[in-house]
């Protein structure tokens, strides 16, 4: 095998497709005097503290800092860092010892967490994040309808068509159209703040239709839990869908846990906001008696199959080996439980008379 054949195995590529932030952090690491600005003796540190002084001299040092100093100022500032990092020519002129070059001066993530912070990045305005928007827009319109009616408490003409009602389980799409309706002002205000402020930070990273997926699978798990649990029970508002968000947070958390900033502080936030909201109403009606119309079970039910479905179809950044059969896992038991709800309310006459 000839030398330069020898040279093609050995290189990497040089044009990782990788942000200014993952740079940046590279390049302050070995901005020893973090005036800026690298040097031809930083330069030349960096390689030596790898231990490659062997196998880059003097002379290609040189010659890698005349390749990426355009100014010749006899610095890399971090723009021709950049630049140097992203040129072609730059593993075309020295093969096998730019590739070892490359790897001296990318660090493991031991010492240096480069993918934190990159799911942030993936905060875009475009396409724009219109699915909770125009849900919240149809629950308002709808609301409205009846609210001219003289009827806000879920009694209205909308509200008794859209409203889940345990008698008319006959009538399938009540299991999905209950979160339009809406027990007072209070119940659609607050529904309508918490579903946009969760689901379009959401959809400004995994997409609109995503979310919607999420969202729709929250509402429905929520519908057929309460039919088995409670079947007596009627199920107006968004909290099946809602919940599904809040646990959907978690299941991106969890998916990209170490491309996010902060993770463990977000995860600690959604999973005490979703304990103590079920626990108190479980608390007050089990323990305190109280006679609450809130269907606890539709968000409970939301909220594991927010957190399924959200690992199954949310983006997950940089993908690893257990989170593949995290993934199955999840996708394999919200299908079984779905199953199993539908069949039951097919088919389990008795425990609905």
């Amino acid at each position: 095998m000839s030398s330069q054949q020898r040279e093609t195995v050995v290189s990497v590529p040089l044009t990782p497709t990788r942000s200014d932030l993952y740079w940046r952090r590279i390049f302050n690491k070995y901005d020893r005097d973090n005036d800026g600005r690298i040097s031809y003796l930083e330069l030349k540190n960096i390689i030596e503290s790898r231990e490659y002084d062997h196998d880059l001299p003097d002379n290609v040092v040189e010659k890698i800092m005349e390749l990426g100093d355009r100014d010749n100022s006899g610095y890399l500032d971090f723009a021709e860092f950049v630049e140097m990092m992203h040129n072609p020519d730059l593993k075309a002129v020295f093969g096998h010892f730019v590739a070892r070059y490359v790897h001296s001066i990318i660090p493991n993530r031991d010492p240096v967490d480069t993918t934190d912070g990159i799911y942030e990045e993936e905060y875009s305005c475009w396409p724009p994040a219109i699915c909770m928007i125009l849900i919240s827009l149809i629950e308002i319109v709808l609301f409205c309808y009846d609210a001219s009616q003289g009827k806000t408490d879920a009694t209205g003409p909308v509200a008794q068509i859209f409203i889940y009602n345990p008698h008319k389980r006959q009538e399938a799409w009540r299991f999905l159209t209950y979160m339009l309706v809406h027990v007072g002002v209070v119940h659609l205000v607050v529904n309508l703040l918490v579903q946009l402020f969760l689901g379009v930070p959401l959809e400004m990273v995994h997409r609109w239709w995503r979310v919607a997926l999420v969202y729709v699978a929250g509402v429905a798990a929520g519908s057929l839990a309460t039919s088995l649990t409670d079947p007596k029970v009627y199920l107006a508002g968004a909290s099946g869908g809602v919940y599904a968000l809040i646990a959907a947070h978690i299941a991106t958390i969890i998916m990209n846990w170490a491309e996010m900033e902060f993770a463990i502080v977000q995860l600690l936030v959604f999973l005490l906001l979703t304990i103590v909201d079920i626990g108190t109403a479980v608390y007050d009606r089990y323990w305190r008696h109280l006679q609450q119309n809130i269907g606890y079970v539709a968000h409970l039910a939301g909220a594991v199959a927010g957190l399924l479905v959200g690992i199954g179809v949310l983006r997950n950044l940089e993908k690893r080996k257990w989170e593949k059969r995290l993934w199955w896992a999840a996708v394999v038991i919200y299908f079984s439980l779905m199953l199993a709800g539908v069949l039951a309310n097919i088919f389990w006459y008795s425990h609905f008379q």
